[in-house]
């Protein structure tokens, strides 16, 4: 045998060259994610350095919250929930056989309808009661964010820009109930869509959600009113005191399931006996659960499950959903019977949107 012939024999085989081949292909394609997975945690550190740099601001939480003394009178604490907004998302009505449309402008509509069918319900509806305050409920999913490339492709503004657009537009609702109420105080929660991450994540959930840095610009914003006070935790829940009453805010992704002839309610009850029985065991109890995230407004004595500002979309109407109009939950809270009283806020006006 020649020396060709030894060089001949010690050659990789057909399979083998292809094997090497396609281990070089993944080993690019893994330098390539890891180089987008360092500008993403990039992009979050500064996003966190801003928000830590910034001079603190540190607010005890309202004493009109729990008065020492219950005041004469009929008097109770406003509760209204904001939630599931997806702001800058765009539906087209002949996408969803016309029976909604969604876009900056419509939104920017609904927002303003919100803030003045509040302040019509408690004071032409519920004339006769002296409220302490409001409290907001920010419960997550504000912006539609970019989690899909659907989204990304259609969404009426870049992350950033929304960020601007709808700090401003908030702060100008919460104004309006200041000026109505006198006091404010607002709980936010991290949901899923504003998330930062390709995938859900439980640790820095919530600093690195849109939601939790749009919850901090307005708590920048309103620094130096006296009025506004701010609960905004970083984790997934957080829990408010009203009159002594427990009131528990959580953005509703972390039940599982939904399907089948028992629809949300078993997943629903399921996570709200798991909150409950952990909280008993570490003396947080809280009386009532409110959340989001399922579109579907439902108030019950123990349980506040929102509705949305968006309303029908494209994958609720490929998925075959029920229909329901764009609404958000209002309650009264008294320091006799907590939640007294519950409603629906209505936020369409489809002669002003056009379509």
């Amino acid at each position: 045998m020649g020396l060709t012939d030894d060089f001949r024999a010690i050659e990789p085989n057909e399979s083998e060259r292809l094997a090497v081949a396609k281990a070089r292909r993944e080993r690019d394609r893994a330098r390539q994610e890891m180089m987008r997975l360092e500008t993403e945690v990039d992009d979050l550190r500064r996003i966190i350095d801003v928000i830590d740099t910034a001079e603190a601001v540190e607010m005890k939480p309202p004493t009109w919250l729990s008065p020492k003394k219950p005041r004469s009178g009929k008097r109770a604490t406003l509760v209204v929930m904001l939630s599931d907004t997806h702001f800058d998302e765009v539906v087209r009505p002949d996408e969803v056989g016309g029976l909604n449309a969604y876009n900056r402008h419509i939104a920017e509509l609904r927002l303003k309808t919100w803030c003045e069918n509040v302040i019509k319900m408690a004071r032409d509806y519920l004339s006769g009661v002296t409220y302490d305050g409001v409290v907001v409920l920010l419960g997550g999913d504000l912006l539609s964010g970019d989690i899909h490339d659907e989204l990304k492709e259609t969404n009426e503004d870049t992350i950033l820009s929304s960020l601007l657009h709808w700090s401003e537009r908030l702060g100008a609702a919460l104004t309006m109930l200041a000026d109505e109420f006198g006091k404010v105080h607002v709980a936010a929660v991290p949901g899923n869509h504003g998330r930062l991450t390709r995938k859900p994540r439980a640790k820095l959930r919530a600093k690195t959600n849109l939601d939790w840095l749009l919850a901090k610009m307005l708590e920048r914003h309103f620094a130096v009113d006296k009025r506004f006070t701010f609960q905004i935790d970083d984790g997934a829940d957080t829990l408010i005191t009203i009159y002594e009453w427990g009131h528990l805010l959580t953005h509703g992704d972390q039940a599982s399931g939904g399907g089948g002839i028992g629809g949300i309610w078993p997943a629903i009850m399921r996570l709200r006996a798991r909150k409950a029985q952990r909280a008993m065991a570490v003396d947080q109890r809280f009386d009532t659960l409110w959340m989001g995230h399922w579109h579907q407004l439902i108030m019950t004595p123990g349980l506040v499950v929102n509705g949305s500002l968006k309303s029908v979309d494209e994958y609720a109407f490929i998925g075959n959903f029920g229909y329901e109009p764009a609404q958000q939950a209002l309650a009264i809270v008294t320091p006799e019977h907590n939640v007294t009283w519950q409603c629906p806020v209505f936020v369409t006006d489809r002669k002003k949107e056009k379509w």
